[in-house]
């Protein structure tokens, strides 16, 4: 098991590492508005500019090249806003509920908690690694956790399951 990053937080802790799936699912309808804010902010500013200050150049391949870029960074911001409530960094009520009632129903259908993956301990162990708190370092390289793992710095207790064992007893 790799090391988890333990914090305390002024909210629940939902899920130290959410898949994107995930993040993407629990978007708020704020995170919708903020997704297509940015999505036409961008475009918005560069005609301003052109506005204010004429280039005499044809704006359409800027304009797309902004939308372009407004709908990445517009992403990127709602993306990080839906994985701050799930890390308990923000008001997180909707998202606990959701995610009690998903991972319930999971345990109840006698499905792996957070999903199987066919890949060896050890890539999901250094993708967890890599890819936790990566949503801190969007700006720098935007990375998701598109690994199914079991370090979530979570108890699985509290949606029903059975902790898993460590290893072979003694």
């Amino acid at each position: 098991m790799p090391n988890q990053k333990i914090i305390s937080t002024p909210y629940p802790l939902i899920d130290a590492d959410p898949h994107a799936s995930r993040v993407v699912r629990y978007f708020r309808p704020s995170d919708w508005v903020t997704w297509a804010a940015g999505t036409a902010a961008f475009p918005g500013a560069l005609y301003l500019m052109e506005m204010a200050d004429p280039t005499k150049v044809k704006m359409r391949s800027s304009l797309r090249l902004g939308g372009l870029l407004g709908f990445v960074g517009g992403f990127l911001l709602a993306y990080q806003q839906s994985s701050f409530r799930f890390w308990g960094w923000s008001e997180n009520k909707r998202e606990e509920e959701m995610d009690l009632a998903e991972l319930s129903q999971r345990v109840k259908e006698g499905k792996s908690l957070y999903g199987e993956s066919d890949q060896p301990e050890h890539v999901q162990a250094s993708a967890y690694r890599n890819s936790a708190f990566s949503q801190l370092k969007f700006q720098a390289f935007p990375m998701f956790n598109l690994v199914n793992h079991p370090w979530h710095g979570t108890d699985p207790a509290k949606y029903g399951a059975a902790p898993k064992e460590e290893g072979p007893s003694k």
